[in-house]
């Protein structure tokens, strides 16, 4: 069994370099949520040529829609959504240096060419485990497009947050590599 890594965000290039397809990490640091309608604004901010309301050079976004926390809890349910559903504005994040994204199930060809080109990674998270990835989560706050509720964008500070590489900055993506495997045996 390969040793977990411990991944201290900001995620540079340098570490992006070092992570490969399979590798089990474990995220301490800052993390920033993002859903669809989050994704569609930053994206036609960029367009307007606005500011985003965070830096993503070097960040990581994690696809999830939190649900309301519950006294005494800093969060509540916290588990992925499925990363296909932001795959037409990953690009342009990519492009402007994000470099990493959390989320579940499979990415279009097109944003795996893009983290190829822009040198990013695509985490997977378990989904189901909404329950069990907040814990994980030590500090919550809504930072931007709080009138999207759940779906704001929050700055999370995370602890041994629990994730595995499904495409590393090569392309390599486990899925496919899963697959071929299978179609061997």
């Amino acid at each position: 069994m390969a040793d977990v890594i411990r991944i201290e965000t900001p995620l540079t290039k340098e570490k992006i370099m070092q992570l490969k397809v399979g590798d089990s990490v474990l995220i301490c640091g800052i993390i920033y949520t993002g859903q669809d309608a989050a994704h569609k604004k930053m994206v036609e901010a960029l367009a307007s040529g606005e500011e985003l309301p965070f830096n993503v050079k070097d960040q990581i976004i994690y696809f999830v829609e939190p649900t309301p926390s519950k006294p005494g809890q800093v969060i509540g349910s916290a588990g992925p959504t499925t990363s296909g559903r932001m795959d037409a504005y990953s690009p342009a994040l990519f492009a402007i240096g994000l470099t990493g994204m959390i989320g579940k199930g499979q990415c279009s060809p097109e944003a795996i060419a893009a983290m190829k080109e822009y040198g990013a990674v695509y985490l997977g998270a378990v989904g189901g485990a909404g329950a069990l990835m907040s814990k994980h989560i030590i500090s919550s706050e809504v930072i931007a497009y709080p009138e999207l509720g759940t779906e704001a964008v929050y700055r999370l500070r995370v602890k041994d947050f629990p994730a595995m590489i499904i495409i590393d900055s090569q392309g390599y993506n486990l899925y496919e590599m899963g697959k071929a495997q299978y179609r061997r045996v």
